[in-house]
């Protein structure tokens, strides 16, 4: 517990410093720390994320650049986000970044995914003490349907809330297909910047969801968001 709470200050001391060097343009430095949250640490805000976007377009890295702010879009998908991304990739037409209103709702009950859990949990002992003190009246199979049910709403907020993982086309170019094998029968050929679903990972290969089919890409050819 110590060990955590120290990690967090220390890496709030870092995202501070960084935000100072940031503010006096001194770019290079405060990405190097940006960097280190990220990958070592994989602490980041949605402030950090446009910052190493922004660093990464002054220098000219739009592959970087897109990775950054498609990773900000899973934390706060805007329009603006995916108009960004179009222009520096140069791709009017990238796929993977519509977000419906289930999108939405989903994503507002995964990132609760502790605390409904939680509360079913809290409400079942509850339905369990209940069961113990009243259990000469509680007699019948009725009494212990409110159970039943806070038990497969445990079950379910615990293993269904979770958020299928997001990745970024970065190979270029990158072949999908319908099959894990060179051998399959090829569904597009595209550049880098669409973002795509990763169901599943087998050898060398994601399966993920392009369009409304299930279809396979090499892992090299994709970075987790």
């Amino acid at each position: 517990m110590f060990s955590q709470s120290f990690n967090c200050q220390a890496n709030t001391i870092s995202l501070q410093n960084a935000d100072s060097l940031f503010k006096t343009n001194n770019y290079q430095e405060a990405m190097a720390v940006y960097e280190n949250l990220l990958q070592n640490d994989e602490v980041f805000s949605p402030a950090m994320l446009l910052k190493m976007a922004y660093i990464s377009e002054g220098k000219g890295d739009f592959s970087k650049a897109s990775f950054y702010l498609a990773k900000y879009y899973d934390i706060n998908p805007n329009p603006r986000v995916i108009t960004k991304i179009k222009t520096l990739t140069e791709q009017p037409n990238l796929v993977g970044y519509e977000i419906t209103d289930w999108d939405r709702f989903f994503k507002f009950t995964s990132d609760l995914q502790q605390e409904i859990t939680l509360v079913f949990l809290s409400l079942l002992l509850i339905s369990f003490i209940l069961l113990f003190i009243f259990q000469q009246k509680a007699n019948k199979p009725k009494y212990y349907v409110p159970s039943i049910i806070l038990i497969f709403l445990v079950f379910a907020s615990n293993n269904f809330l979770k958020r299928s993982s997001t990745g970024i086309v970065t190979g270029s170019p990158t072949i999908i297909m319908d099959k894990p094998t060179a051998g399959g029968k090829l569904i597009k050929n595209v550049d880098p910047g669409h973002r795509v679903i990763i169901k599943s990972s087998k050898d060398i290969w994601y399966e993920i969801e392009w369009g409304k089919q299930k279809a396979f890409v090499k892992k090299e050819s994709i970075t987790k968001l």
